[in-house]
């Protein structure tokens, strides 16, 4: 696996930071304090995490991601002028296209003339360092993997949706692509528990280190809306990775709760 390095040198942590809504500013130097590095966020109206990285300049210890779900050039190419110049750090380590779906046209988002090869533009003139697609859809991650047209890619996986480990994962394991999982703990629902589920219910901690479990998966992101809850998803840092008897629970409790999603969006991505 080909690892994903800050611009100084310096290995990224195993849990990133992502935008929520709801994103209390103090949880990036929280965060930094714990020994978080990444970061990441959908569009610049996540001000929360937005504003915390505004206020560290450059740091090249600090690895900035975002990305757009457009697919004309022209608007990326406007957004990260307006992520270059909101930030000012000069640099954005990972840009996605994010969210490529069924109804996308891959080809022409992957050609050179595309979203993706304007993101290798970018690369090559030292814009950004790493050239990342998200995608739910297993059969069009795997496409983009197979592509050869990227660095990284970010996929769902946490323990009621593993049909990556079959579909997506190995393949970016055979191409050293690092996968960052995201909604590890299924949006919250996976710390709620189950009616029927006896055992000792999975914190968010433990969310994130199934999903680290994996050896196609580099960064696991959390999403916390307040300080609080960053301090506790924090403790992945300091647990140790998990027992095969950990692993076999978490995924008895994912085939419990599998399908029980509480809105369409969830429904449909199985």
């Amino acid at each position: 696996m080909r690892p994903l390095l800050c611009a100084d040198g310096s290995p990224v942590s195993r849990l990133g930071l992502a935008g929520h809504p709801n994103t209390d500013p103090g949880c990036v130097p929280a965060a930094l304090e714990a020994g978080v590095n990444l970061f990441f966020f959908y569009n610049l109206g996540f001000t929360g995490l937005v504003d915390g990285l505004a206020g560290l300049g450059g740091r090249r210890d600090v690895f900035r991601a975002t990305g757009s779900e457009s697919r004309d050039p022209a608007q990326v190419e406007d957004y990260l002028c307006q992520v270059e110049e909101r930030l000012s750090a000069g640099l954005v380590d990972l840009f996605y296209a994010e969210y490529v779906h069924p109804g996308d046209d891959v080809d022409g988002l992957l050609a050179d003339d595309g979203v993706v090869g304007l993101l290798h533009r970018w690369k090559e003139a030292g814009r950004i360092r790493y050239v990342g697609a998200t995608a739910h859809n297993r059969p069009l991650a795997r496409r983009l993997l197979e592509s050869g047209r990227i660095d990284v890619l970010m996929h769902r996986y946490n323990m009621a949706h593993r049909g990556a480990e079959e579909a997506v994962l190995p393949a970016a394991l055979e191409r050293r692509i690092p996968v960052v999982a995201f909604t590890c703990t299924r949006w919250g629902g996976l710390p709620a528990g189950h009616p029927r589920w006896s055992g000792p219910v999975p914190t968010a901690a433990d969310c994130y280190r199934f999903a680290l479990g994996h050896d196609a998966v580099q960064v696991a992101l959390t999403a916390p809306g307040s300080l609080e809850e960053l301090q506790a998803n924090l403790a992945v840092l300091r647990e140790p990775d998990p027992t095969p008897s950990e692993i076999a629970g978490w995924r008895a409790y994912g085939d419990l709760v599998y399908g029980s999603g509480r809105d369409e969006f969830e429904t449909r991505w199985p």
